[in-house]
């Protein structure tokens, strides 16, 4: 009955942070114990969820490890995710909106710099840092959209108040112990271990492929990884003509069977690339994780976290170095005249429209359409934060079932809203180029386009479009790195840096992989799941991992 000045209804003043008539423990006790009560109400809230372990599985999405409750977690999770937030107040890099009539936007797009990064993503970012940090170069970062993050970037839902992704949910997780201490050191991070599910015949199970998910679909009882191992053996399908797998197709069955193939891979793999497993590289589904044990979790990568308050706070830490200013709002190919004609240029876009005057033709990408719905006072829509759905569905509740999943937000970080929000995910040819098809077509055509790269002087293709090569995030900070490392003497020659390099010294933070990370970093991944290749996941190794230049999987990877 306070209000915020302290003064009692009454009109006697009483400290708002004191007094024994404000805290005494008989009041405590009734507050604590309403707020345990309200909280477990509200964790209730929503539609019924078939899968019995529903509530289990809603407060353990992501859980990791630490002490306490589930919901003792989730609140802790929930407490930093709001400082990392309020962390945004305290970085604020150099950002510009640019409007030809803006005469400090004008100023700052026509200054002298060192370097012109085009793309203000992951591989333009770290870039930008790196180059800004250790190398002291005068940097201007370019980028057509009107936000900083590229595909990563999130925001606050306006109505369900739940930070959401704009491009599609990324998971950072890694292998790479000095991608990991590079991100680190720049910026808190948040272990989570993500956990999907597909619907299949009606089922949710566990994705990727594991011995639950084959003794769920098929009605089988293994129990070990022995048994799971001479059951795919035995169901296997080798190519008929006797050599390496040459299509999806091929490669699927080689790995999985005919039953698994006809229930989830060929479905999905037509729902994501609207084309024939057998008209795709064999890439496309040799990168599918297919497991020998229990293990739930998506990755199995040693580390494995979410930037603390989200990935726009994450690039906020990036980009905060005095060097580094960031134009928004603006067309590359159409300021370009206006720009520093000595700087180095490092160009992130898709390669196909850098040399769209070539005569060439375009690539083919597929992108993704996002539709949101809003659930006001709902509780959670879904058991986990990220629900496939592989098979045609026909009942599925909505005018347009050939989504491929639905992605409920709300899971990440422990949020607390008596609202939720979630996005189904339709595969489309038209808009945002996220993935590379590798089709015969667009190898050759990519060629013929790194060849006209190669002959451009004093320009640098950078990253997955500029590449035609999907990368997951640690891919794209690990290639940033290394490309701050080979451009390092021709963009400053005259750095302390650069003579440090001369010398062979590296600090730890550079793209050196002889990082070594303290055994307590990152919980270590479970029994007979091994960091990648070999081991616990299936399929790995030899041919097939040659074959992985192009990914199969949703946003979820990245």
């Amino acid at each position: 009955e306070r209000n915020r000045t302290g003064v009692e209804p009454g009109g006697g003043r009483r400290m708002c942070w004191g007094g024994a008539r404000m805290f005494s423990p008989k009041r405590a006790i009734i507050a604590l114990a309403s707020g345990l009560v309200l909280f477990f109400i509200f964790e209730s809230g929503g539609r019924p969820i078939d899968n019995p372990r529903a509530e289990a599985d809603v407060l353990q999405d992501g859980g990791g490890t630490g002490g306490g409750t589930s919901a003792e977690r989730l609140a802790a999770r929930y407490a930093r995710y709001q400082q990392g937030r309020s962390m945004l107040e305290h970085r604020r890099p150099r950002v510009l909106h640019y409007r030809p009539d803006s005469t400090k936007a004008r100023s700052a797009l026509t200054d002298e710099y060192d370097v012109i990064m085009v793309g203000a993503g992951l591989s333009g970012g770290v870039l930008a840092e790196r180059l800004a940090r250790l190398a002291g170069a005068k940097v201007l970062l370019l980028d057509k959209r009107n936000h900083i993050g590229g595909n990563c970037y999130d925001y606050l839902d306006p109505d369900a108040n739940v930070l959401v992704n704009k491009y599609g949910a990324h998971l950072f997780h890694t292998d790479l112990a000095h991608v990991w201490m590079y991100i680190t050191s720049l910026h808190a991070w948040e272990r989570y271990d993500h956990q999907v599910l597909a619907r299949v015949d009606g089922k949710l199970v566990p994705v990727p492929v594991n011995i639950n998910t084959v003794n769920s679909l098929l009605n089988l009882t293994l129990k070990t990884e022995s048994e799971m191992d001479a059951w795919l053996k035995a169901t296997q399908v080798p190519p008929s003509h006797g050599g390496a797998p040459r299509n999806s197709k091929e490669m699927a069955l080689s790995r999985v069977g005919s039953a698994l193939y006809k229930k989830v891979f060929e479905p999905y793999t037509k729902k994501q690339w609207a084309k024939d497993p057998s008209e795709l590289a064999p890439s496309v589904t040799a990168r599918i994780p297919v497991r020998n044990n229990f293990d739930n979790r998506y990755f199995s990568d040693r580390f494995q976290a979410l930037p603390s308050g989200g990935y726009t706070s994450f690039f906020q830490s990036l980009l905060a170095h005095p060097n580094v200013t960031t134009l928004l709002d603006v067309d590359f190919f159409e300021v370009r005249p206006l720009l520093s004609k000595r700087a180095k240029l490092f160009y992130t876009g898709p390669v196909d429209s850098y040399f769209s005057t070539s005569g060439l033709g375009k690539l083919e990408y597929r992108s993704i359409r996002f539709v949101r719905e809003l659930y006001r006072n709902y509780g959670f829509w879904q058991p986990v934060s990220v629900v496939n759905y592989p098979q045609d569905e026909q009942n599925c509740g909505f005018d347009d079932c050939s989504f491929t999943r639905i992605v409920e937000y709300k899971h990440y970080y422990g949020q607390q809203s008596p609202h939720t929000v979630t996005f189904r995910e339709y595969s489309s040819d038209e808009g945002e180029p996220y993935y590379p098809v590798p089709s015969e077509r667009n190898v050759q055509l990519y060629h013929k386009f790194k060849a006209l790269a190669e002959a451009e002087k004093g320009v640098y293709f950078v990253g997955r479009l500029a590449n035609y090569k999907y990368f997951n995030m640690d891919q794209a900070i690990d290639n940033a790195l290394a490309i701050f490392e080979q451009t390092l003497c021709d963009i400053m020659p005259a750095s302390a840096a650069c003579a440090a390099a001369k010398r062979g010294e590296h600090p730890s933070m550079w793209a050196t992989k002889r990082a070594n990370v303290p055994p307590g970093a990152a919980s270590a991944p479970s029994v007979g799941v091994p960091a990648r290749g070999g081991g616990g996941l299936v399929g790995s190794g030899g041919a097939q991992d040659k074959a992985l230049d192009t990914a199969w999987r949703s946003p979820s990877d990245d």
